[in-house]
């Protein structure tokens, strides 16, 4: 392990995982149910299955993906809460402050 991840934190892990548009795809395809890791390489055919691989292994690194063996098989599960959190920490505040905004604003035009 590099000096750099050792001290790489969960939400750095996070935005690492979610940067790369590919590994964004992946998730988009986990998003209506678990797909074996044969189905998600065949999803991305002009991408090798070693790097559709190394993608998914960045993902579960950051906790959005959850591989179950059966048999042979390895399904792969989205894990949607590291966004829940993502979203709670960084765009909820945010959106709550500009509905707030909008609220004023609509209610200083209706002069209430």
């Amino acid at each position: 392990m590099s000096k750099h991840a050792a001290i790489e934190s969960a939400e750095d892990r996070l935005f690492r995982a979610l940067a790369a548009p590919i590994r964004r795809a992946i998730l988009d395809a986990l998003r209506d149910g678990p797909l074996t890791t044969g189905a998600l390489c065949d999803r991305f055919g002009r991408i090798d299955r070693c790097t559709v691989m190394q993608h998914m292994k960045v993902l579960e690194g950051a906790g959005l993906l959850v591989a179950e063996r059966r048999g042979r098989e390895r399904l792969n599960h989205l894990n949607a809460l590291p966004i829940r959190d993502l979203y709670a920490r960084w765009v909820a505040p945010y959106a709550q402050e500009a509905v707030e905004r909008l609220a004023a604003l609509r209610d200083g035009l209706e002069g209430r």
